[in-house]
């Protein structure tokens, strides 16, 4: 079956056994709420006109009867509490494993068009939603049925004309009820696009919260978190308009069905034709019998919630990767580093400009080459098509001869570095981050790497030294720390291709030093493509390109640039 066209039913798959067993005590219990009324309707009967000796032991003999079902009640109720739950929880576990799999598999692409609260909100609310309904809808809807015809086949047996009276008021409970869900469907829908819009404001103000304090900004952000806090509660209001309706005139319909059952009761036995015990035993089926109805008709709402997540979890998981291992890709194995373009145009987006047109381009390996060019040149897009971040429009990229979209993807990224300007560091250690480079790696070569990086001396003065908890994207480190951090986790890996992306542009004049000696360090006898904002850290490279709308202008070194007068000579004397 392929699994983004699961069905929602498909889910309880590898847990047949855990849902057979809920259902059965599920109904063993709705069995048990069944009998207790018979039982009544018995004693009140038959067993108190019997002699006192026969009484009493009949009454001993009941006593044990009831105990015994109650325990049985609980048993069944702490199982389907219980274990019910732990089906559910499992449940949420491998679909949020399934949806959180899906997303490290979708490209740059998507996530370009994506707000990550929104996102976030598909792995943590729809998922909580979607297993209660999973979880707690089959045993609701089978307790209510055997309740609900238990009650009804009970009460026809006992008085037609009065159970008649009984039935004659569900059509009317459940056309209600069906009406009124087809308005909550609607709102509970909305309810969840607005709520992921609410956590997709809070990620974009708690991620760039120093922005915020820096700017004095906090009255605005807050204005603007009012204002989608604002929309989320018109349509919370909504909802609970119909919600409001809805268990208000259910509540009354099921009184409704009390109060009939007293008033043709009453007249049934004004004219002999039922007897008070009987009229008793209704009532207490009537009060067993309204509870399922609730539950049944509350099913509805929770279906209503749970599908409109499940809904949203399918879009997501509908959303096949744009970029992906063609069926018959290699391993990339052995690489040398030639890196070689032919003919390559790119754009983001049908319909939009073209980023890249036909650019062809030899790179040897081992070679240093540099890209400059104005911003939007499409200089970090032609780096970003190399590891396959974005697939090429068209025409081709080879390394050492071969097609990257011909080998794994996995292969091709493992064999290429990147340090790029904004670092990301993820929350933990120093050794935490350094190790991303290469998770299997020993403490001895994290050190390596550090001290070829010219980081360890900086990290040893840290309060704990590698496991020194850096924060947050590593709010507690300065830029060039960050920095080295990030090329020493390139040192681990050892790939024989590197891109660094403008890696030095945001440092101050001392950190720049040190991280451009870094750098050189790492680039030695590697294919090295350099996105450089300075010109003056790429003088020395072996080629240069210069990247305008018209794809490579001029390329060559430093001196041959400048001597032809040209675009280089006007990007560097700027």
């Amino acid at each position: 079956m392929n699994k983004k066209k699961r069905s929602l039913l498909s889910y309880y798959k590898p847990y047949k056994g855990l849902l057979a067993l809920d259902l059965f005590f599920a109904m063993m219990g709705a069995g048990v709420s069944l009998i207790l009324p018979l039982i009544v309707r018995y004693i009140t009967n038959k067993v108190i006109y019997q002699e006192s000796e026969a009484v009493w032991n009949t009454i001993v003999s009941l006593t044990i009867v009831m105990v015994g079902l109650l325990v049985l009640e609980l048993a069944c109720n702490f199982y389907i509490t219980y274990w019910g739950h732990i089906m559910g929880a499992r449940m949420e576990y491998g679909m949020r494993n399934e949806i959180f799999g899906h997303y490290q598999k979708l490209s740059f692409a998507f996530y370009d068009n994506q707000k990550v609260g929104q996102l976030m909100s598909r792995v943590t609310n729809d998922l909580f939603e979607i297993t209660e309904l999973l979880h707690h809808g089959p045993e609701d809807v089978m307790i209510s049925l055997i309740k609900i015809l238990g009650a009804i086949v009970i009460l026809w047996n006992i008085n037609v004309r009065l159970t008649l009276v009984v039935v004659l008021f569900l059509p009317l409970i459940f056309c209600f009820a069906l009406y009124l869900n087809r308005k909550m469907k609607r709102v509970f829908k909305e309810n969840r696009v607005k709520m992921a819009d609410i956590n997709g404001q809070i990620e974009d103000n708690l991620s760039g919260i120093r922005v915020v304090k820096s700017f004095a900004n906090e009255n605005i952000e807050l204005e603007k978190f009012k204002e989608g806090n604002n929309r989320f509660l018109q349509t919370k209001r909504n909802s609970y308009f119909y919600m409001g309706t809805y268990h208000s005139v259910l509540n009354a319909m099921l009184t409704g069905v009390t109060i009939a059952v007293v008033l043709t009761g009453a007249r049934l036995l004004t004219t002999s034709a039922m007897e008070v015990t009987d009229l008793i035993t209704f009532l207490l089926y009537i009060a067993n019998f309204t509870e399922p109805v609730k539950k049944l008709i509350n099913f509805t709402e929770q279906f209503q919630n749970g599908y409109s997540g499940y809904v949203r979890f399918q879009e997501i998981m509908e959303i096949e990767p744009d970029i992906a291992d063609r069926r018959e890709a290699k391993p990339l194995g052995q690489v040398e580093g030639q890196v070689e373009f032919e003919d390559v145009s790119f754009r983001y987006e049908e319909n939009t400009e073209i980023v890249l047109d036909h650019i062809n381009l030899q790179v040897p390996a081992g070679s240093y080459v540099a890209l400059v060019g104005s911003s939007g040149g499409g200089k970090t897009t032609l780096c970003s098509l190399i590891p396959r971040f974005y697939d090429v429009t068209s025409g081709q990229i080879r390394i050492d001869g071969r097609d990257i979209r011909d080998v794994t993807l996995k292969s091709l990224r493992e064999n290429i570095g990147i340090v790029q300007q904004d670092v990301y560091l993820f929350a933990g250690t120093v050794m935490d981050n350094i190790l991303y480079g290469k998770p299997d790696a020993s403490r001895e070569e994290v050190i390596e790497a550090a001290k070829n990086a010219n980081a360890h001396d900086f990290i040893m003065e840290l309060p704990e030294g590698y496991d020194t908890d850096i924060g947050q994207r590593g709010v507690k480190l300065s830029g060039g720390q960050k920095q080295r951090i990030s090329i020493a986790r390139v040192f681990l890996k050892n790939p024989p291709i590197l891109i660094f992306d403008e890696a030095t542009s945001a440092l101050d004049n001392e950190s720049e030093r040190v991280v451009q000696e870094s750098l050189e360090h790492l680039a030695k006898d590697r294919t090295t493509f350099v996105i450089a904002h300075r010109l003056s850290t790429i003088r020395n490279a072996e080629r240069i390109l210069v990247l305008t709308e018209n794809g490579i202008e001029e390329q060559g070194t430093h001196e041959e640039l400048m001597a032809l007068h040209g675009a280089y000579e006007k990007l560097y004397n700027m």
